[in-house]
């Protein structure tokens, strides 16, 4: 995958370096340097199975520990090369872009710069320099393991470097890489000249790659001379690993894609399972399939374990996972009855398939807004319309209702609303109420006031004006008086709601006779 890297880079160098080619170069050697951190972490594990593994025999393993240290601090005094003629030539170009800069974050000032790469690593001899330390890095890596033959109990030989190991070290320089153009004088020249500084980036990182490769080549020879079974990586996957396990219409999908490595002949000593149920392993991989039953953040728990071919120790690896499930959902409303009544607490609730409700933004023009966590109480002061506002990211929709005042109460004494009722009856009542019939809300309308009509049988009709709901003053003398046969009129009832302001309402009238 590397090499396929190189051959595009390369293939990139002779066109004309435009902008997009420019950060193309820091892409691939972005993916390279991830790469090299692989590497660096296999081997590190190398190295620890190995030193496990020579715990056994110190005896007789010991040189090949030593050797394998070695072998490390001279792949680590390689890359710290390699670094220093980076960091040198981006320090004489002014150092790198801040790390808040939006679009050069982390590119070294100089990117476009040819004559530096040329002055420094060519006409200098830097370029020179790099070469013989190329090359002589992979004969002392050689030689260090050459001197490990005849070691008892190992298969180091003349023959095994040659064939194994040699092949796998691809820290090289070989003159036929750059001999065939003609006029170029050497591999320098060949390599870096008028070279963008960008464009070096990923040349560097491609060497320090080959260094990485081949410290885990060897190390990797070195345990199989101990009895140590190395898995040969032959099976390449294509993995994502997304930000989001879903995506709004209109927002961006963003995964990290990669390559995994595993090796086809793991399969019969790996198993693996998820929450105690073992799954198949099939060329290193195993199939994890589960129907979605519940809605929400779900998660598994991954077991991997591993036989150690050359201690016969078991070794287990635990990982939680998590996903989450969502519910197809319609939401049906009736236009018309999207409404919002003056001076109550309106509740609404809003949700938005696929959003935490702590990602929801709400807000509302024409009303007050108050709650959070997709529960909401508005209250409406004036009558027409109101618009809810509901934003997350990038989505944003708005929500029309109308504004209205609280139906007309029903004007009642007791629980009538008129016909016949004993003068007791009357008396006990005391007054008129003012009555929410059928009204879901939490409101209380009050009597302002009204006129009663007194008509004594048999004699002449009596106005009073009584203040506020109680019978009071000359109502109350007329109610005290009541008697069979007598009528009363309740007329020019006048109402106040939550919302009305200063202002009252004229409601029902109620006409008693007494029996």
């Amino acid at each position: 995958m590397i090499n396929i890297m190189y051959l595009v880079l390369t293939a990139m160098l002779a066109l004309n370096v435009s902008a997009k080619i420019i950060n193309a170069f820091f892409v691939i050697d972005k993916g390279i340097k991830n790469s090299n951190n692989v590497m660096g972490k296999s081997a590190e594990s190398l190295m620890s199975q190995l030193e496990k593994n020579v715990d056994q025999d110190k005896t007789r393993y010991g040189k090949i520990e030593s050797t394998a240290k070695e072998v490390q601090r001279i792949s680590k005094e390689f890359n710290d090369f390699v670094e220093s003629l980076r960091e040198k030539m981006v320090t004489e170009t002014g150092g790198y872009f801040p790390e808040n800069d939006a679009h050069h974050a982390g590119y070294p000032k100089g990117y476009k710069n040819k004559d530096v790469t040329t002055r420094f690593l060519v006409n200098q001899g830097n370029g020179s320099k790099l070469e013989a330390k190329i090359n002589s890095t992979r004969e002392q890596i050689l030689e260090l393991v050459g001197r490990l033959k005849g070691t008892p109990g190992t298969q180091i030989n003349t023959a095994s470097i040659a064939s194994e190991l040699e092949p796998a070290i691809t820290l090289r320089v070989s003159d036929k890489d750059w001999s065939k153009e003609g006029g170029v004088k050497d591999w320098a020249t060949y390599t870096f000249k008028q070279m963008p500084l960008a464009a070096v980036f990923p040349l560097l990182t491609k060497i320090q790659n080959d260094m990485k490769s081949s410290e885990a080549a060897t190390l990797n020879y070195l345990s199989k001379q101990i009895g140590a079974t190395a898995f040969k990586v032959d099976n390449f996957i294509p993995i994502s690993s997304a930000k989001k396990s879903y995506v709004i219409t209109g927002e961006p999908y963003e995964a990290e894609i990669s390559v995994g490595a595993t090796s086809k002949s793991v399969s019969e000593i790996m198993s693996i399972t998820v929450d105690g149920s073992a799954l198949s392993v099939v060329d290193g991989v195993a199939k994890f399939t589960r129907t979605a039953s519940a809605t929400g953040v779900q998660s598994y728990n991954v077991v991997a374990t591993l036989l150690n071919p050359s201690t016969g120790e078991r070794q287990s690896f635990t990982k939680k996972f998590e996903y989450e499930v969502g519910r197809r959902s319609v939401a049906v409303s009736a236009d018309k009855m999207n409404v919002f009544y003056m001076g109550v607490q309106n509740p609404i609730s809003v949700v938005a398939a696929g959003v935490s409700s702590n990602e929801l933004r709400v807000s509302g023009s024409g009303v007050s807004l108050s709650g959070s966590g997709g529960k909401y109480s508005v209250t409406a002061s004036a009558p027409g319309r109101a618009t809810i506002t509901v934003s997350a990211g990038s989505l944003r929709q708005s929500f029309e209702f109308r504004v209205k005042p609280i139906p007309d109460p029903v004007a009642k004494i007791g629980a009538s609303t008129g016909g016949t009722m004993g003068n007791a009856e009357l008396r006990a009542n005391g007054g008129v109420l003012a009555v929410l019939e059928n009204f879901d809300f939490e409101a209380r309308c009050e009597i302002a006031g009204f006129n009663m009509v007194y008509v004594p049988k048999r004699q002449d009709p009596v106005e009073i004006s009584n203040p506020g709901p109680r019978f009071s003053g000359g109502a109350a003398n007329a109610v005290a008086q009541a008697k069979p046969g007598d009528q009363y009129l309740f007329q020019n009832i006048r109402a106040k709601c939550p919302g009305d302001g200063g202002s009252t309402r004229k409601i029902n009238s109620i006409a008693i006779t007494i029996r």
